[in-house]
Parts: structure tokens; sequence; C-alpha cells
């Protein structure tokens, strides 16, 4: 694949900058050598249009560039982690002096719950520098584990000893030529009814529970087929996949894969991936209306509270206490005839594409794969269809059947069949949950919206953006002065009460200004660059070549 010039196009030879974000974060920076105090503009960092538009378009371009990098890699990428930097160092050294005096003051018998709290920020910040994996090293609790005998309604599937690498297959044309194809799939959720324009025929015979449990759990469905895809695929198979809303409303995947394998050989492996919910049955509706289970912090029970708990749930009607989360699956492992809550399947629309490097089509698929990312899953695609008040009487009953529909183990709907959630709390409320799979703008799906595996381009997002703003810096003849000293600066948010706080209408007027000079330098050196004359932007309103 020909490289790009720039990291913000492949397409456009003179260079762009986007757009400036519309709400800024105002932060106030310390310097606590010097005494002096600095405001910035932080962009807002969203990824929604509704929210900010402009940030929501750099994420886009952002994604579209690491989709772009890692597609047709034709070497190995070198998995080796960066050098953990002083900051980074510093965060682990506080968190085990933390960690030491939590365990001290637990051996004492003090409350341990201010520490924890502690700890849980500490490691949020650990993560936001940058570093992967879990402190502690690995996991805190024991997985549940249940026969893995496959379903016999599912097809078998091959399996291929597998080879240490992450490309696909080259073949050479009569001319000598290598060719490096590389697939792009796109999987569906299947059928719940007939539709029309994404609308329901018949909304009265549309299986709208099966469409909000597979919405619920489609990102393990995904999970499940990269899994089969690597069995049967023989190489450590990379991609990098969008969740993306239908017409319909339901959740379906565009997937770009490095390497190729037969057409027929991926429809086969999605007809065999499946995933079971075992979760307890919600059958039986056992309370419901002004007949809900009471909390109670003094509940008599024969063993210690579960962790996180605080608590009990009781039959208004009985005083029985109601099932735990865990005591709940317990009884769901003893019974021999037990059945998953769900099985969730892909449906029979499969769609495999080759691409080659470099081709129309590997811009257009791109394309495709970021289409929609600043979409939230509830949003009309076409704001001008004529069937818009239809598709919102669609997403309506959506919702309203997901709304006792459990989305996690830590959902309060499971007050409603009997069984309390993991890690109850008082206040609780069967058809409330705050969970993002309830929320119109989701309709079900709470998973990521991007997924890219550890060795697509061998870089973070994070790092993604560095090269952007490297690229920029370098052109623009600019000291790159982001290594400095982690202890000098304190940041602070500038409250909306801050009487020095600077009005969002100066702050906007700045960044216009530094924005047309960037832009105005940019022209500049490309021009220069492709030795052609200098453009006169003197006569373009606001905007002036920077000395």
């Amino acid at each position: 694949m020909t490289p790009c010039r720039s990291p913000w196009t492949s397409r456009s030879r003179s260079p762009r900058t986007t757009a400036f974000c519309i709400r800024p974060i105002e932060l106030r920076r310390l310097d606590t050598h010097t005494g002096t105090s600095e405001s910035f503009n932080i962009p807002c960092g969203a990824t929604q249009e509704a929210k900010c538009p402009p940030c929501a378009n750099r994420n886009r371009q952002l994604r579209r560039a690491q989709c772009r990098e890692g597609w047709h890699l034709d070497h190995e990428p070198i998995a080796e982690p960066n050098p953990s930097t002083e900051d980074q160092r510093w965060l682990i050294e506080f968190r085990a002096d933390v960690q030491a005096k939590r365990d001290e003051a637990e051996r004492d018998g003090e409350d341990t719950l201010d520490w924890d709290e502690a700890i849980a920020g500490i490691d949020a910040e650990i993560n936001a520098a940058g570093m992967r994996g879990n402190v502690l090293g690995g996991r805190t609790a024991p997985k549940r584990s249940r026969s893995t005998r496959r379903r016999q309604d599912a097809p078998d599937l091959p399996k291929r000893a597998k080879q240490d690498t992450t490309l696909g297959r080259t073949f050479i044309a009569s001319d000598g030529k290598v060719y490096r194809p590389s697939l792009f799939v796109t999987l569906t959720l299947p059928s719940y009814g007939r539709v029309r324009n994404g609308v329901p025929v018949n909304p009265s015979t549309y299986d709208y529970a099966a469409a909000a449990r597979d919405a619920l759990h489609f990102s393990k469905l995904v999970d499940r087929f990269v899994q089969n895809l690597r069995r049967v695929a023989g190489y450590d198979v990379q991609y990098f996949a969008s969740v993306e809303p239908q017409k319909r409303l339901a959740p379906h995947l565009h997937m770009a894969i490095r390497g190729t394998m037969p057409r027929a050989e991926v429809k086969a492996i999605a007809a065999a991936t499946y995933h079971q919910v075992w979760w307890p049955s919600i059958d039986e509706v056992r309370f419901d209306g002004g007949h809900l289970p009471v909390w109670s912090e003094r509940a008599e029970r024969a063993e210690p509270y579960p962790d996180g708990q605080a608590g009990d749930y009781l039959d208004p009607a009985t005083g029985e206490l109601l099932p735990t989360w865990d005591e709940a699956l317990d009884q769901l492992g003893t019974d021999e005839a037990a059945e998953p809550l769900h099985v969730v399947r892909f449906g029979a629309q499969v769609a495999v594409q080759g691409v080659l490097a470099g081709s129309p089509d590997a811009d257009q698929c791109i394309g495709y794969l970021s289409k929609y990312l600043t979409k939230s899953l509830g949003d009309p695609l076409d704001p001008e269809d004529p069937d818009n008040h239809a598709r919102r009487d669609h997403a309506t009953r959506m919702v309203e059947a997901l709304r006792y529909e459990p989305c996690s183990p830590t959902c309060p709907n499971w007050l409603r069949y009997g069984v309390q959630p993991k890690g109850a709390k008082a206040g609780m409320l069967p058809g409330r949950c705050k969970g993002k799979a309830h929320k119109a703008e989701h309709l079900g799906y709470a998973g990521r919206r991007v997924l890219v595996s550890r060795k697509w381009s061998n870089k973070t997002l994070r790092e993604h953006k560095q090269d952007r703003r490297a690229w920029v810096l370098d052109m623009l003849g600019l000291p790159d002065d982001t290594v400095t000293d982690p202890h000098r600066y304190v940041w602070r948010p500038v409250s909306s009460k801050d009487p020095n706080r600077t009005p969002l209408a100066k702050r906007l007027l700045r960044e216009v200004a530094n924005r047309q000079r960037t832009r105005a330098r940019l022209i500049e050196l490309q021009a220069r660059a492709d030795g052609l004359p200098v453009p006169d932007l003197s006569a373009t309103p606001g905007l002036e070549v920077a000395a």
C-alpha cells in the first residue's frame, strides 16, 4: 500500500486541519517552579456528532487512519512495549505505597473503604497514562465455567494448526507481481419479522424480545466469531471492526480482516458461531407494580454478605431473603436440565469481499467502517426519510422491550424476577436501570463501537494521535515539548463560577485565529514542497501567513 503523504488524509494533496472544538474545557496550569498560572483550552473529545461535530469528525478521521495503516501490513508488527516514563513509574510506586498502607490498616482491623477508593482512583490514572492490563496481575475472582461441548444444532468447524504470524497469504501473478489481499466482512443479526424501509410491516408480530436480547449480547457473539475465525484460519487473525445501526435499528458489524480466506469458509464460520447466555431464568415475573422487594440492612444471614453488598432484598409478603446473584448461578449450575436464557446467532446475510491494498475498494470499505461512528445507534440514518415517524415509533417499542430485560449481572431488573443483582444496594427498582444499554441512543448495545485487535497497527489510538501531532509540529518547524517534568505542573479545571474564567466566545475566537494561522502556514509549506508558487492568502479575510 502506498504510504500517505501525511497522517491527515490519503486523498487530498493539500494539508487540512479539522475544525476546533465548540465546547472546549478550560484548564489552568500552575507552574510550581515559577508560580505562574496559564489557561489552556482542551477539546472535549466527544465521539458523537450531536455533542460536538468537530471532535466527533476528528475522532472519525483518526479511526480511518488507524484502519488504513494496519489493514495491509506486509511485515510482522513489533509487539515490544514502549519504555516506561518517569510519570508512569512514579504512579506504580505510589500505588504500591498506598496498597501497603491499606493492607496495614486491614491487619489492624480498621476500615479500608477510603483506602480502596484511593486505590481505585490511582488505578484509573495508571490506565489513563497508557499502561495496559490489571495492576494486580491476574483475575481477582474465580471465573465460572460450564461445559464447552458444542450445541447439537451448530455445525462443526475445522481446526488448523496455528502459525505464529499475523499476515495472510500472498499470491504471485504471471508477471511476477505479488498480491496480498485482505477481506471485508459484514455480519448481521437474524430477522425478527418482515420489514419495509427499516420499519416492521406488522409491529404486533415483530419479535422485539429476541431483538432486544440479541442487541444486549451482540458483543459476546462478535468475540466468539473472532475466536472461531482464528481457529479455522490457522494464524493470528488481526481485525478492525465497527458496530453500526441498520435501518431496522439492529446492530451489525463491518470488519476489515488482514489476510484472506475462502468466502465459503467465512460464511460457514458465521453460521457455526453462537453465544449462550447462562443467566437465571426470567420467564416468571415475581415482583411488579407496588409489590416490590424490600431492602434491609439487618437481615439475618447464615453467611457473610457478598462482596460490595451491605444488605439484602426481601420478599415483602414473606420476609424471605431473595437469592443473591452467586446463589442463583450456583443453583443454575447444579440443574442438569437447565437451558441457557438466550442463544444469539448471526443471520443468514453474510457479505465477504476481497480487497487489495491501495485500491478504490479499500477506500470505499474504510468509508463504510467509519461512516456512522459519529452517530448513535438510535439516530435515524436519513433525516429526510418520510418513514422517520414510523421509525421513531419502532425505536420506542424497542426501548420498551429493553426496559425490563436484564442488561448485566448488576442490573436492577433482576429484582423483578426474584434475584438480587450482583452488588445489590438500596434504592434499586426494576425498569429504572441507568445502564448504557437501556438508553434510547444505544438500543441495547452497550459495547464498544470500534473493535481493534492488539496487533493491528502495533499502535494505540493515543500513539496515532501523537503521530498526527508530530507531523504538524514538524511541518511548522516547532519543537515537541511534550516531554516535561511530570511533577512541575499542576492542572486544575476552571469552575464555571470562577470570576477569572475566560468567556467562551473569547476562547473560541482565539481558537479560530490559531487555526487559521496554522492552516495558512501548512498551505505555504506544502506549496514550497511541491515547487509551486506560494499562494497569496492576504486577500482571504482573517487568514494570514504566519511569519
